[in-house]
């Protein structure tokens, strides 16, 4: 049971990771105008990926500020990600030795 939630968790964590990088992927685009913002479904698509990742940060940008233009928020998201992966395989996917 343990190993199924496990495998749910570090899913979850890898599917938010992926959406992360596609967002930061659009914003470069954007800046190159590759991607033109008043097409109606690229603003949707992009407004749906800021409704998923801004919950997360939103509150690390008040205290992380850009350097040299550039958002390092994304990175240090998924440095935590990467750190809770860590966590649900060293609690969830590792067998429990018993002690007798």
């Amino acid at each position: 049971m343990t190993m199924a939630i496990g495998k749910l968790l570090l899913l979850a964590l890898d599917i938010f990771f992926w959406i992360i990088i596609i967002q930061v992927a659009l914003s470069w685009l954007i800046v190159f105008n590759v991607i033109n913002v008043s097409n109606p479904q690229a603003r949707n698509f992009i407004d749906l990926l800021q409704k998923v990742t801004d919950p997360i940060f939103r509150p690390l940008r008040k205290y992380i500020p850009p350097i040299g233009g550039i958002d390092i928020t994304p990175i240090v998201v998924i440095f935590g990600i990467y750190l809770l992966q860590s966590l649900v395989i060293s609690f969830f996917m590792t067998p429990t030795v018993l002690l007798n």
